[in-house]
Formats: structure tokens, sequence, C-alpha cells
């Protein structure tokens, strides 16, 4: 199992590697075609794009596997919200992955005549799901923290007046109590950059497959920024583990 184990944290990092690669060609792509650049080397590019996304396909073989192991660990937590959004964003991933293989077997002629369309669909719709589950489990967490952190503010200063309501206009009251909470936000963000780097990763992976199935059109530079960007930070929980949010 600890082989396994090593064997799978070794194909994760190559395929954040070509997922980098892949989305950087996607926006170098969509630079070049709107400085008009020649149609030959706009098609090198796009096959270029092709094949790294068929080897990050190879490389996520048997990632269902860990997926639903993960989701057998998550269901045994004590919050029921993390065991929620965490168990149901695990499955979700198994079943993207499962698409993905499917996929994969199709675009190597491996399975031939596989509707390509419909698996790929299939695919982005379970990865939205995933995505939508890590979101409000990062909104969760820092739900907590802040108020975690206001009442310690409280308790230390009981007779200040910033955690008790005023009498000013409600307008005014209003806006204070949103700059109150943007600052803890950005306080509460700044202090935990495990939970900071999983919020902008899955606020840019979005996109994604929002743009693919058709609910949110954006422009193949935004998605590749968008991709580039969350496979980079992915990178970057791999080479500092204490980055990645836990459980």
């Amino acid at each position: 199992m600890d082989s396994w184990v090593r064997f799978s944290a070794q194909s994760q990092a190559k395929e954040r590697v070509f997922r980098a690669a892949q989305y950087a060609c996607t926006l170098l792509g969509y630079t070049l075609q709107k400085n008009g650049t020649s149609p030959d080397f706009l098609a090198r590019i796009k096959q270029l794009e092709a094949h790294l996304s068929l080897g990050r396909k190879l490389f996520r073989l048997g990632n269902s596997a860990d997926a639903l192991e993960a989701a057998k660990r998550a269901i045994h937590l004590s919050d029921i919200v993390l065991r929620f959004c965490i168990t149901v964003s695990h499955l979700n991933r198994a079943m993207y992955f499962a698409c993905d293989n499917i996929l994969w077997a199709g675009k190597s002629g491996l399975v031939p005549h596989t509707d390509q369309e419909k698996w790929s669909q299939r695919s982005f719709r379970y990865y939205l799901f995933a995505l939508i589950m890590n979101l409000s489990r990062d909104a969760y967490e820092i739900r907590l923290l802040m108020e975690r952190e206001m009442n310690g503010k409280c308790q230390k200063g009981a007779g200040d007046n910033s955690c008790t309501p005023r009498e000013d206009g409600k307008l005014q009251q209003l806006t204070l109590r949103l700059k109150l909470q943007l600052r803890l936000l950005v306080h509460v963000l700044r202090n935990n950059p495990p939970l900071l780097v999983d919020v902008v990763k899955n606020a840019c992976d979005i996109f994604i497959p929002l743009d693919k199935l058709g609910l949110y059109k954006t422009s193949p530079g935004f998605v590749g920024l968008c991709g580039l960007t969350s496979s980079l930070l992915s990178i970057l929980t791999i080479v500092h583990p204490w980055l990645k949010l836990k459980p």
C-alpha cells in the first residue's frame, strides 16, 4: 500500500505539471491568435495541447480508487458539514476520473466509437459538483474561523464598542459591519495560507467546467489563465505539503 501511495503521489505531481503546460498552451494559443500569428504555428500549439491533455489522462488512470478511499476516510469526520462536503466532493471526483478514463480509452483507440462529447459533458458535470462542494467547504471553514476570531476579540475587550450594536443610521451601520467583516475575512485568510490557496485554486478551477458546459461562457484565454493558476497552486501544495488544506 505504501508503494502505491508513493507511486500515486508521483503520478499526481507529473499530472499537475502536464496540466500547467496544457493550460499554458491554451493561454499562449489565444494570445497568439489575437496577435495574428500564422495558422500553422497555432495548429502546432493546439496539437501540443491535445497531446498534453491525453498524457494527463494517462496519469489519472486509477485515481477513482484513490478518490473512493479518500471518501471512506472523510465519512468518519466528526464535523457533519465537513463530512458531507468532503465525502460528496471525493465521490464526484471518483465519477469524474472514471469518465475521464473512458475518454482516454476512446482517444487512444482502445475503445473505438466512444461518444467523446457525451462522456466529456458527464465528466465536467461531476467536476463542477466536486468544485461546488470544495468551495462550500471553504466557505464553512472561513465562517468558523471568522466567528472564532470575532468571539476572541470580544472576550478580550468586553467594553469595546466594536462588539456591540451602535445606534447609528441603518445604512451607516450596515456599511461599518461590511467593512469589519471584510477586514476580518482578509485577516483570517492571511493567517491561514492553506485555506487561502484552496479558495483561490477552487475559484479558478470552477470557471473551467462552467465554460465547457456552456453555463458561463468566457474565453479560451481566461480558461487558460485560470487553469494555469490553479495548476501552479496545486504544484505548490505538492512541493510544500503544509499548504494543503486538511482534512
